[in-house]
Order: C-alpha cells, then structure tokens, then sequence
C-alpha cells in the first residue's frame, strides 16, 4: 500500500452562499431534518423531479472532479460543485445538513466518507471520494465516485476499480420482488474475494423528497433486510469497501470516518428508480 502519511484535519473556510431565489430542503437551519413518513415508491412525477436533481449532481461531481490533481485542495473542489449546482438552479444538499458546512463531501485515502473539504492538498499517490448531492424540484439526487490521484499504487488502483464493480453488480441484481439483501450479498460475496473489507454501519439510503427516507440498504448480507423491492423505489446503492478492517473512527468534527487501521477505502454511488424489469439509474451526467 501507499506509505503516504495520515490525514489530518485541515482550515475551513468561509460558508458558500447560495442565491436567494433558489429552494432550501426544510432542514436548512435546523439541527435535524423532519423525519419523513411518506411511502419509499414514488409517483412518475416524482422519478421525473429525480432524474433532473441526478443529472446535476452527477455533472457537478464531473466538473470537480476535472480539477483532481496533487496540489489542488479539497475545498477547491467543493467551490467548483457548489458553483456549479447554484448555477443550475440547484441546492447543494449537504450544505447546513445536520449542521454539515460544506456543499460536497470529500474523504480521501483512509476517509471511508463524510469528509469535509478544507485546505487538505491533494499528493501525488491519493485516492478521493467525491460525494455529491443535489436539491432541486424538492426532490434530492445522491452520487459519489472515487478517483485516483495522480500515480496511484496498484493496490489502491485495484481496491477503486473493484469497489465500482461492486457496486456494478449490486446495481444488476435489484429485481422487483427480491428482497433488498440481495445487494448486500452481491457485494459481500465479491468483496471476499479479495479480502476486502465491507463497511456495515454506513449504508445506501431511501432519497426522494427526503434526503434520508428511512429505509436502509445494507452492502453486507443482512438477515434484516428483508424489505421487498418494488418498481418505482428509489434508493441508494453506495458500497465501501477497505483495503483492512471494516471497523472505524470518528474525528472530533463529528463528521469524518476513517478505518480503524488507517487502511484506505473506496465507494462509488448511485441513485436508483426500480422498473418493472430492473432499475434505472438517476444519477448519470
């Protein structure tokens, strides 16, 4: 593995703006989001609001991510995304989640996620995660994808690539009528081929109106994940996987997850709509 040294928190800078016309989700300003009690299948107005909230956030992670390389600093990158979706009408969705400061979340090397952008500089040999969402038409659309820094090892560059085949594969086996264990064990039974580690206590997640519906996607076989899938759901796939243990720590912002072992990690995202035959990805630019 890469002998790069530990993360260590970086200066925040100033809270971004977003312009006045555009629509805040109702958690801005306040310590928790109102915890959401509507149905996880949606209306095909719905799917339609979502499909527009993806495609930002999908290419606000695409015009950050053309800034990814060393030297650059991660709240570089948040600037660009946060630009970008406030200029597209959209709100960024982290921005005051929870009390999050930044408009993008950006875990790098041993980040498992919730990263936030600071003055870090990005080295020749890092891995970063960019995690994007956006807010707009009061619907939210969730991506995230990991990228490789300059000259990576090869260790590094294999865990990025398997960890989107991972998700790949999860996102082939969603059916209508299976239960939703059925991407947790995807995932788990590949992850083990290469001794990788699979992150249980961070999860893909129901998204609509509501950034965070509820229900819960696990990327591991959880014998509590029984609920059936159904066409018109729609949800997160987001697995990590780690290179060592899947256990982890918190730093003192309350925000960032790093393994326990320091050992890097990758997770690659989608927000999804199951069809009738299968799943339509919302999040592609």
């Amino acid at each position: 593995m890469s002998g790069q040294s530990l993360l260590v928190p970086g200066d925040l800078s100033p809270i971004r703006s977003v312009p006045g016309n555009i629509r805040r989700p109702e958690y801005v300003g306040k310590p928790a989001p109102t915890p959401y009690t509507g149905a996880e299948v949606q209306t095909p107005e719905t799917i339609e609001a979502m499909r527009i909230a993806g495609r930002i956030a999908a290419r606000a992670m695409a015009e950050a991510a053309k800034l990814i390389v060393p030297g650059v600093t991660t709240d570089e990158l948040d600037r660009v995304a946060h630009e970008y979706m406030c200029d597209h009408g959209a709100y960024p969705s982290t921005l005051g989640y929870r009390g999050f400061p930044k408009s993008l979340c950006t875990s790098v090397n041993e980040v498992i996620c919730h990263g936030i952008p600071d003055s870090t500089v990005l080295r020749d040999g890092d891995i970063i995660n960019l995690d994007v969402t956006a807010y707009i038409g009061g619907v939210h659309g969730d991506t995230n994808a990991t990228y490789l820094v300059g000259d990576v090892d090869e260790e590094s560059r294999l865990l990025v690539e398997r960890t989107r085949e991972s998700l790949d594969r999860a996102i082939k086996a969603v059916r209508p009528g299976r239960q939703i264990n059925i991407i947790g064990r995807v995932i788990e039974s590949y992850a083990k081929r290469f001794g990788y580690g699979v992150v249980r206590d961070f999860t893909g997640h129901g998204i609509n109106s509501s950034f965070h519906s509820g229900l819960i996607v696990p990327h591991y076989d959880s014998p509590h994940a029984t609920t059936l899938i159904q066409p018109g759901m729609t949800f997160t796939i987001e697995p990590m996987l780690t290179l060592g243990t899947y256990e982890y720590d918190m730093w003192d912002d309350g925000w960032t997850v790093v393994t326990k072992d320091r050992k890097r990690t990758a997770q690659f995202e989608h927000t999804l709509v199951v069809t009738d035959s299968g799943v339509e990805i919302l999040t592609l630019p």
